[in-house]
């Protein structure tokens, strides 16, 4: 079993589309796969299907009292193979109430370990922030994989970034690694992408998936229909890619 955050301090960069296509094909593939919406804005509960208004129990209780993880996840409908542990708006206020917590930086860690041997994969989608959340998510995570956008001010992030896995790395987990970049947004006939791609491969070499993710409409529709794009519109280019990925991402847990 392996955790994953998928973080960038940057918002807009296709983070949580990352995560729902990329646990979706691993699901299709016979993966048993759990992704935790640690993000107030719920935005995987919400593409995934899930009405967050009528969710009795989310990631805040899980957060902010003794409430287990196992007993907030739901089975997903349209893919097998697939659970989400939701998230909802309740979850902006937890880093106030957890302030005063003794190891309030690995509540999530613990109670992941209660379901560890469940899944083969558990991802979590993190908040656009370096807050107790995305803190949580790095103790608890075995890896980071970073969406960046192949725009400029993208770059300007990537230092950052990198610097807050290395404080993470050295004071509360140094276990933590960097699983992967993947460049979204991205085009091959612009001269911004490729500019973007060889200074990203500055800072992060081989660990630059070769998998790109397009700009491509169909994955912006599909969230509102609360669908992975292999269940929207498997055929288009967004599609592809994030298959070819999820093809890239198991093929490096071999190595």
């Amino acid at each position: 079993m392996k955790v994953v955050s998928i973080f960038n301090q940057k918002g807009g960069v296709g983070k949580t589309t990352t995560n729902i296509n990329l646990c979706s094909y691993l699901a299709m593939q016979g993966y048993k796969i759990l992704t935790i919406d640690i993000d107030p804005q719920g935005n995987t509960t919400s593409g995934l299907g899930f009405d967050k208004t009528t969710i009795q129990e989310s990631m805040y209780d899980v957060i902010t009292t003794d409430q287990k993880l196992q007993d907030i996840i739901i089975k997903s409908e349209i893919i097998d193979n697939f659970f989400i542990a939701p998230s909802t708006l309740e979850l902006a206020g937890a880093e106030v109430e957890i302030i005063d917590i003794k190891n309030r930086e690995s509540i999530l860690k613990d109670k992941i370990k209660e379901v560890e041997n469940e899944y083969d994969y558990i991802f979590i989608d993190c908040p656009p922030s370096l807050g107790l959340l995305t803190i949580n998510a790095l103790c608890a995570s075995d890896s980071v994989l970073i969406p960046i956008q192949a725009e400029f001010y993208a770059l300007e992030g990537v230092g950052q970034l990198i610097n807050t896995i290395h404080l993470v790395n050295k004071s509360l987990n140094k276990n933590l690694a960097v699983e992967g970049v993947v460049l979204t947004m991205y085009s091959n006939r612009t001269k911004l992408s490729n500019e973007v791609y060889n200074e990203v491969n500055k800072y992060f070499g081989e660990k630059i998936y070769k998998t790109t993710i397009p700009r491509n409409i169909r994955l912006a529709e599909a969230p509102s229909f609360g669908l992975p794009i292999l269940l929207y519109d498997e055929k288009c280019k967004g599609a592809e890619c994030y298959r070819e990925l999820a093809e890239e991402f198991l093929m490096r847990q071999k190595r």
